[in-house]
């Protein structure tokens, strides 16, 4: 049965346009906008109707880089893809893009296999997968090209992690080249991990065991190193390169010198490295180790240059690369050892909020803001515009948004199965009021309406970037 819904009042914001409209919803899809207070938007009519007076309409939010049930480091990340995209909801994100691991001596099918094995029918909103590839070979490369035909269009690759992930230059040339064939998008942990591991072996022989010597160890000039390696091998291969969770201002800069060159290279930054930074690494009393990340947090003196990034296009998208780990029984089992720490954070629920008072702060656009976390990334992953905006025949994934709440983060109230949050006692302005996922209220006035089997899985197209 058609069920239609028009929010009436609101400004609506995408990443091209302010106006202010009225929206009708039907069968899943946005059937239509008008200018509010017109014949035309009269004409809307609906069985329900949700008034956004003095609030903004915006498009869902598209997370690009989230890890649910990551195992790593002995353990799992805590949250599950219900308990995680349900905080994902009540933070206005009506999609995630996770990442599915291959596993060394194991196909890229099984590893996907297992990931859809644990998403479906536990999701409350639209999801799609990624996947890393940690053993490049024959057969993997052929399977590289079958996941493209099915809409899994990106592959993660780690300069990172030897013993892991990581692969070496080789075999990123080889993926890279593939992916030149096939039109797949190279996502790069840019790190460079064999030289970190012998700074992490000397650091602890010298006593050093603190969560703040995870920072000290992983250096800025190893991520533009890793960085600038990535782009020429790339650049050899005749691929684009996407390079997640750029942290230093070195890094930034390899990125925007490619650009300027021409190079298909884009760039995602997070809101850890926005917002905080290596005073929180050394918070006392082992307190540190909640922000553990990597790549990790940089002194404060980066974040001007990932917020310049972000204004001047050099870096495109905000993703949280969400990797949540309790700061009891599981960050705890780097008590003694930094290296021992799982790496993570949580923050899925947070991104939009951070990204509307980053707005309010001056850092960032209203339209902006828009871009780089929903239209951005929808259209970097194969989504739009069925996701990341507001427009006849898009899916009807919209957030009404009150851009005058207040209220201060907190592990109290938030919904991500962790037990602290990165962001503890943060004031914002603006949060989310009702979240509608194709059409369906999942978050209606506060309340969660939502339920687990809702979401469903998304195949992408490839990167909507690149010619």
């Amino acid at each position: 049965m058609s069920t239609r819904t028009v929010i009436r009042g609101g400004l609506v914001i995408t990443a091209s346009d302010e106006t202010h409209a009225d929206v009708l919803m039907e069968d899943g899809r946005i059937a239509a906008l008008a200018a509010s207070n017109t014949p035309a938007a009269e004409a809307l009519t609906a069985e329900r109707t949700v008034d956004a007076t003095g609030k903004y309409v915006i498009p869902g939010g598209v997370d690009a880089h989230t890890h649910m049930e990551l195992p790593f480091g002995g353990t799992f990340a805590s949250d599950t893809f219900e308990t995680g995209t349900r905080a994902a909801a009540w933070g206005g994100t009506t999609t995630i893009v996770d990442f599915a691991v291959q596993s060394v001596g194991h196909g890229l099918r099984e590893g996907l296999d297992a990931w859809h094995a644990k998403a479906e029918g536990n999701c409350a909103i639209d999801y799609a997968f990624h996947m890393i590839v940690s053993d490049v070979n024959d057969e993997t490369l052929k399977e590289m090209d079958l996941l493209v035909e099915e809409g899994v269009t990106s592959f993660k690759q780690f300069m990172a992690y030897p013993g892991v992930f990581y692969s070496d230059d080789g075999q990123i040339l080889r993926a890279m080249q593939r992916s030149a064939d096939n039109g797949g998008l190279i996502m790069m942990h840019a790190e460079n991990g064999i030289a970190i591991d012998v700074l992490v072996e000397q650091a602890l022989a010298r006593g050093e065991t603190d969560p703040r010597f995870h920072g000290e160890v992983r250096k800025a000039l190893l991520e533009a190193e890793a960085t600038h390696r990535a782009i020429r091998l790339a650049q050899v291969a005749g691929a684009p390169l996407y390079v997640v969770h750029v942290s230093a201002t070195e890094a930034v800069a390899e990125l925007a010198r490619a650009r300027d060159d021409g190079l298909p290279v884009f760039g995602e930054t997070c809101p850890q490295y926005l917002f905080l930074s290596t005073d929180n690494l050394a918070e006392p009393d082992f307190e540190g180790a909640k922000y553990v990340c990597s790549t990790p947090l940089r002194p404060e003196e980066h974040q001007a240059a990932l917020w310049r990034g972000l204004r001047t296009n050099d870096l495109q998208v905000v993703s949280t690369d969400h990797c949540p780990f309790c700061f009891s029984g599981q960050k705890e089992l780097g008590r003694g050892d930094f290296s021992k720490i799982p790496n993570g954070l949580p923050g899925v629920e947070n991104r939009m909020d951070l990204l509307h008072q980053a707005v309010l702060d001056g850092h960032i656009s209203r339209r902006r803001w828009i871009e780089i976390a929903c239209a951005t990334p929808a259209r970097m992953f194969g989504l739009y515009p069925k996701k990341g905006t507001i427009a006849p025949g898009a899916d009807a994934d919209v957030v009404i948004y009150d851009p005058h709440a207040e209220q201060v983060m907190s592990a109290d109230t938030h919904h991500m199965n962790v037990d602290y949050s990165a962001y503890e006692g943060k004031r914002v302005t603006g949060r989310v009021e009702t979240v509608f996922s194709r059409g369906v209220p999942v978050v209606t006035g506060r309340e969660y309406t939502g339920h687990a089997g809702h979401g469903v899985y998304t195949p992408r197209s490839t990167c909507q970037y690149l010619t």
